[in-house]
């Protein structure tokens, strides 16, 4: 079984998926902008959402954008080059690269926006219901990071639900990484100090 893993191939869209989900967006366009290093502010997250705290609305999205096609770049590059094994794996290098980015120390992001770019790639359909869980938790309750950790968890019963069992387990993986990487929201959460969308300070 994990020899089947092991192909070129696979290894092939794996390492496509972690260069590409490396490349730190946030970090180059607010270097660009002038804005200095995206770490030293905030969080020190290189994700959109720290990247608003700089002010700029359009490096924030630009961000959003530039992460989440990161993925659904990989995804379709190496299922073209190779088939789906090859396109399971990208998507994993993806997520994983943006994690752990080599560059930056292994430093990277929460994994938000390249967990949709990731799962349009795969899903449209698994996507919008994202997106509508997402919307729905966010505008109730105004907390963004609840809304993606609900949306995240409920992603790979989605799929299995729409015959995709190998791409739920997938996201079942990526939905694990990213409550990890989320654990200080859940702190927050938990202890009521989590910000919420709008809150200033």
């Amino acid at each position: 079984m994990l020899a089947d893993l092991a192909t070129p191939a696979v290894l092939g869209g794996l390492a496509l998926g972690y260069a590409l989900g490396s490349i730190p967006f946030g970090l180059i366009f607010t270097r660009f902008a002038g804005l200095g290093d995206v770490r030293a502010i905030g969080s020190g997250n290189i994700g959109a959402t720290n990247v608003l705290r700089t002010g700029r609305k359009g490096l924030a999205a630009a961000t959003l954008l530039g992460d989440a096609l990161k993925g659904t770049a990989a995804v379709l590059i190496a299922r073209q080059l190779g088939g789906e094994g090859p396109a399971l794996a990208a998507g994993l290098g993806a997520f994983l690269g943006h994690l752990f980015p080599v560059w930056l120390g292994f430093k990277g992001g929460k994994g938000v926006a390249t967990f949709i770019g990731v799962l349009l790639a795969f899903s449209p359909p698994a996507l919008a219901a994202f997106a509508v869980i997402w919307l729905g938790l966010a505008f109730a309750l105004k907390y963004s990071s609840l809304a993606a950790l609900a949306a995240s968890a409920a992603t790979p019963l989605v799929l299995w639900a729409l015959g995709a069992p190998t791409q739920a387990v997938l996201f079942l993986l990526l939905g694990v990484l990213l409550w990890w990487k989320h654990a200080p929201n859940i702190r927050r959460l938990a202890a009521g100090t989590e910000g919420r969308i709008g809150q200033k300070g």
